[in-house]
């Protein structure tokens, strides 16, 4: 007797072997969409780094888009005895999770981070300052692009229905799953290697593709005697060196136009005497309010000494790039100096580059133009009572020397926001001069006189600080860390912010080779 197959056990069949099909051309789409976070990142610099990059790249990629495909679409094969509408859903369904992974992969481009619920406060900021930005007409063409794109899913779905049975007859299913998994199995074992060894080029690739959690065996390998868990912490702390040798500064070209009959001067207390400071401090900021100055509250001097203190006013960058900065001229300086305006430095004590000393003036040179004067307490107020006399702008930094850096910022400009650091001065001196060039070219800092960033960023010694919704995140060289609260100093229960940690390093790292 011959037993024929069912109908319905036919068309399931087909049902299936059309899901393969269509899940390994979602496969090639997303691979070819991942390229925008392999694209966006640093190469590994390594043979082994590259491996690893590219067998991460097919493996994880081919695995979250088949797994998806298990999930959503198998089960609709068995269930459902339309295949219209098994087409017809996985065609959204596709649409849609792709649409997520492009998402995903310019939200990545633009600022470090995935999309998850971690983030959902910085996505949230992100999306209203781009709706400010963009009109309805932006929006209708997004909404338009998907349509097209689900029309495409809807299209490739019925091509590959249609032509299912000439496609099975090329037996490379067993190739081609042979490659995505030995890709896939291929990453977690070197990572696990790399993980062992704190390797850099491939450690550093962690965070690179969504939904990636790469193996480790730590535990495991120590139960074992192959590892020595001490000795891997003590490593671990040797990773973070906060040298930068070798910097692009600026990142891009700088070009703008100053207007040069423009005054400004900035004043940067550098009072680090301990007696009697705090009582100096809120008599110096009882004098500024008199004097009717915009005030910015929450201003943070993070730097670890007044040679840092200097770096990150001028160049607008954190002073973990100070040793990198020698031969570099502060955009800050260079670009006024260059249109035609003049350009002085005062302070009393050596500048922190030797290339700086052309702009040292003594305080009593009073010319018009840009004035950066870096003095005591008992100096500010006479200076900025001159400077005030002869219709300068003026900005006034505080904080240098106080606990936490916490000081205010005082000016006769617009400042906006309630959040700023010293590597916000370069940026916003430069738009208040007319300069309109991007402040990420040359600053890691933003312009307050327009703000668009809801956190900050830098570095105070060997530590990254991060400012956000109120709270102080201080990342130490050994991983550890410690979430404070910015109003009272108190220590905070708060998760840490993966996310915005991911961010905040790499907008902090943006002018370094080695990142």
């Amino acid at each position: 007797m011959i037993l024929a197959e069912s109908p319905r056990r036919q068309r399931v069949t087909k049902l299936v072997n059309w899901g393969h099909w269509f899940a390994l051309a979602n496969i090639i789409i997303a691979v070819v969409i991942a390229s925008i976070f392999v694209f966006s990142s640093p190469l590994p610099g390594t043979g082994v780094g590259t491996l690893y990059l590219l067998a991460n790249w097919f493996g994880h990629i081919s695995f979250m888009t088949f797994f998806g495909f298990v999930i959503f679409i198998l089960p609709l094969c068995y269930l459902v005895n339309n295949p219209s509408v098994i087409k017809a859903s996985a065609s959204v369904i596709a649409a849609v999770g792709l649409a997520l992974l492009a998402f995903d992969a310019l939200l990545f481009n633009r600022t470090g981070f995935h999309f998850s619920f971690h983030a959902a406060d910085l996505l949230r900021d992100e999306a209203q300052s781009q709706m400010a930005i963009e009109g309805w007409q932006q929006w209708a063409f997004l909404l338009l692009l998907f349509i097209v794109w689900l029309g495409f899913q809807l299209v490739l779905a019925n091509a590959i229905w249609k032509r299912v049975d000439r496609f099975t007859k090329h037996k490379i299913g067993v190739p081609v799953a042979t490659f995505f998994v030995s890709c896939f199995v291929t990453s977690h074992a070197i990572h696990v290697w790399a993980d062992a060894r704190l390797y850099q080029p491939i450690i550093k690739q962690d965070n690179m593709f969504p939904l990636s959690y790469p193996a480790t065996a730590k535990t495991t390998m120590s139960r074992y005697g192959l590892l020595d868990l001490a000795a891997y912490e003590e490593r671990k702390q040797l990773q973070f060196n906060p040298d930068i040798h070798s910097i692009t500064y600026p990142a891009e070209p700088v070009y703008c136009s100053i207007e040069t009959s423009k005054n400004v001067t900035v004043i940067i207390q550098t009072s680090s005497d301990t007696s009697g400071l705090m009582k100096d401090a809120l008599e110096n900021e009882a004098l500024f309010d008199k004097k009717n100055l915009n005030r910015v509250s929450n201003y943070f001097s993070t730097a670890s000494s007044l040679r840092g203190l200097m770096t990150t006013t001028l160049f607008g960058v954190p002073e973990i790039y100070e040793e990198a900065l020698v031969n570099k001229r502060p955009v800050m300086l260079a670009l006024p100096l260059g249109s035609g305006m003049p350009v002085s430095i005062h302070s009393e004590d050596a500048l922190p580059l030797a290339q700086l000393s052309g702009y040292q003036q003594p305080l009593s040179n009073n010319h018009q133009g840009l004035h950066i004067a870096f003095l005591p307490h008992d100096k500010v107020n006479n200076y900025l009572d001159s400077a005030l006399e002869r219709n300068h702008d003026v900005i006034v930094a505080t904080g240098f020397g106080e606990p936490n850096g916490k000081g205010a910022l005082f000016s006769t400009l617009p400042l906006k926001g309630n959040l700023a650091s010293s590597e916000d001065l370069a940026p916003t001196i430069l738009n208040a001069l007319g300069c309109t060039a991007p402040s990420t070219f040359y600053s890691t800092g933003q312009n307050l006189l327009d703000p668009t960033r809801p956190w900050l960023v830098s570095t105070s010694g060997e530590r990254i600080v991060v400012f956000h919704d109120n709270k102080r995140t201080d990342v130490l060289s050994n991983g550890s860390y410690e979430i404070s609260e910015i109003a009272s100093g108190k220590r905070s229960k708060d998760a840490l912010n993966v996310e915005l940690l991911s961010q905040a390093i790499k907008h902090l790292s943006r002018f370094s080779k080695q990142n």
